[in-house]
């Protein structure tokens, strides 16, 4: 189990508790392997002697040691069980802590419903692996040891029937480990698909109602659903053979215990009770093997969980601290690029941004524009440092960004991105997102800038009405002015907005410039936009074609000299056309 003992890390907390449990359940075996001893006794020494006392005295014992092995039994159980949930919990966390200092490009390869199964089925799985450690996988190889044990100090001779039924169903046990492990494997990927359609639905489910695909997303559903249950099915049933192959083992070395050891008991050769208890040694022996061969094949499937788990605790962020992170200079305002080249596949194959170069200086207002993929995007996630450059530089305050510390670089840069996301809480506290110590009246002022004071105050709770999942309840563009001002409220010395604007209308759009212009102090806006109507007020457009820099200037003289943004400026303003903002 390479990938287990990888967390036992987790374990090391509770040492002491895990120490405990195997103690306690070695009282419950020990208790276990003396009764059919205790029973041989009773019989030979008891009854064949019609003694009496020996039946009594010994009864008692069998009792005792009853008692005393179901409080050692229990005691495992809830130490086991405690362990066991907190090894999880600690794990849980430590998978989410990991999470969140991925880059997006660690994110881009693995996907989100990937990494909540992850993070809930397969965490549970390696719970459930500390639970049977610290309590089954401790019981069943101490009692099969044990019973073998006492069956051959019980009969020796007897006892080499074991040479033929020990291999027979350690084969089957290690045939079922074999032949399940890679369809546990299988099945986790399959309920990893499942999770991806179940999410992108719930993401997307207004989509699939305007369109009325309902049915289609049932049906993908379905799909997917059965290819799980299929697969659950298959290995279910493969594990569920190795039970009735081992009952069948069982049952065949009793048959022959009885056999064999009737004719000795009529030979005199062996007492009835010494029989008894050897049967119940074999039994005990074979019923451990088997007990073991299902914890095997849970095992496989725990350890097929804690792969998965140990690739997300291994996988390196793209995006690291500096080992001396450079002070950022006094203008921290200042944004270059310095022939940037882009490529989200990381290896330079299919840059989206080649070889751009442009300045963006303290308080200034540029504004990148391009038709769809010509990179403006890339702009933003660059400066706010999401991916790091091919080739190239981007320098934030006059130092490369890859040597800012990334809570320096927070500080300096914030981001409002196209796709608003909220979280469930209050409007409140979702403006406050960034500062979370902000008072009202800077709430309000940031929500006045941003155009959605008025609204939110005339909403019964006002500043403490609840925001829905992913605020369900407010339109696109009431998302988009809130996650404006939550940037805001962090008062950033370079402001990135990617077409955070796109879904609010031509006149809100333009008042929240002049709003944020009056408010600017010094601050530096990078706007992508499509709207031609957004970036004529900027003091320099940067326009991008095919992911190079083929404009730069006011509006004005990028409409005498760039062919490129005097295109995109006629077809928005040519009235038989009609242009829809959307990046």
């Amino acid at each position: 189990m390479p990938n287990s003992a990888k967390l036992l890390s987790f374990v090391k907390p509770y040492w002491f508790l895990a120490l405990l449990a195997p103690l306690s359940m070695i009282v419950e075996v020990a208790m276990d392997l003396m009764q059919p001893r205790l029973l041989q006794r009773i019989i030979d020494s008891g009854i064949g002697h019609r003694d009496m006392h020996v039946v009594l005295h010994t009864g008692v014992l069998m009792l005792i040691c009853a008692v005393a092995g179901m409080i050692g039994g229990a005691g495992c159980s809830v130490i086991a069980v405690r362990a066991g949930i907190a090894v999880g919990t600690d794990l849980r966390s430590a998978v989410f802590a990991r999470l969140q200092s991925f880059s997006f490009g660690n994110l881009d390869s693995l996907e989100s419903g990937s990494l909540i199964t992850r993070l809930t089925n397969d965490v549970g799985q390696v719970q459930n692996l500390v639970l049977m450690m610290l309590r089954a996988m401790v019981r069943a190889p101490l009692l099969l040891i044990g019973s073998l044990i006492m069956a051959v100090t019980t009969s020796p001779l007897l006892s080499l029937l074991y040479i033929v039924l020990v291999p027979v169903v350690g084969g089957i046990v290690v045939l079922s480990i074999k032949l399940t492990y890679p369809l546990f494997g299988e099945a986790q990927k399959r309920l990893d698909a499942l999770n991806t359609v179940l999410q992108e639905n719930l993401a997307g489910v207004r989509v699939v109602k305007a369109f009325a695909r309902a049915a289609h997303e049932i049906e993908r559903f379905s799909v997917a659903n059965l290819r799980l249950t299929d697969q659950n099915i298959l290995a279910a049933r493969l594990s569920a053979l190795t039970m009735p192959l081992m009952t069948t083992a069982l049952n065949a070395g009793v048959v022959a215990v009885l056999w064999s050891g009737g004719y000795r008991v009529a030979s005199g050769h062996l007492q009835v009770g010494q029989l008894i208890a050897f049967v119940n040694y074999l039994g005990q022996t074979l019923m451990s093997m088997m007990f073991v061969s299902m914890l095997m094949v849970q095992v496989s499937r725990a350890e097929v969980s804690a792969k998965r788990v140990v690739e997300v605790l291994e996988t390196k962020p793209m995006i690291v601290d500096p080992a001396e992170p450079a002070p950022a200079s006094e203008q921290r305002g200042r944004v270059e690029f310095d022939a940037v080249t882009f490529s989200y596949a990381g290896d330079g194959r299919d840059p989206v941004l080649k070889n751009a170069s442009f300045v963006a200086e303290p308080g200034q207002t540029v504004a990148i524009l391009g038709a769809t993929g010509s990179g403006k995007s890339t702009v933003v996630h660059l400066v706010a440092r999401f991916y790091d450059v091919t080739g190239g530089q981007v320098k934030v305050a006059g130092v490369d960004v890859r040597d800012l510390a990334s809570d320096e670089l927070r500080e300096i840069v914030g981001v409002a991105l196209q796709e608003a996301v909220l979280f469930s809480g209050t409007i409140r506290d979702n403006i406050r997102y960034a500062r979370p110590g902000a008072t009202d009246d800077e709430v309000r002022e940031v929500a006045r800038v941003a155009q959605i004071d008025d609204y939110v105050r005339g909403l019964p709770d006002g500043y403490d009405a609840v925001v829905g999942q992913r605020g369900v309840n407010l339109s696109g563009g009431q998302k988009q002015r809130l996650a404006l001002a939550r940037v805001l409220m962090a008062r950033p010395d370079v402001l990135l907005l990617d077409d955070a604007t796109s879904a609010v209308d031509v006149q809100t759009e333009a008042t929240i410039h002049e709003a944020m212009a009056r408010r600017q102090s010094g601050q530096t806006i990078i706007m992508v936009a499509q709207r031609i109507r957004t970036v004529t007020h900027a003091d320099k457009i940067v326009v991008l074609e095919d992911g190079r820099v083929v404009g730069e200037g006011p509006h004005e003289e990028l409409l005498a000299d760039c062919p490129v943004y005097r295109e995109i400026y006629e077809s928005q303003t040519d009235e038989r056309t009609v242009v829809h903002g959307a990046n």
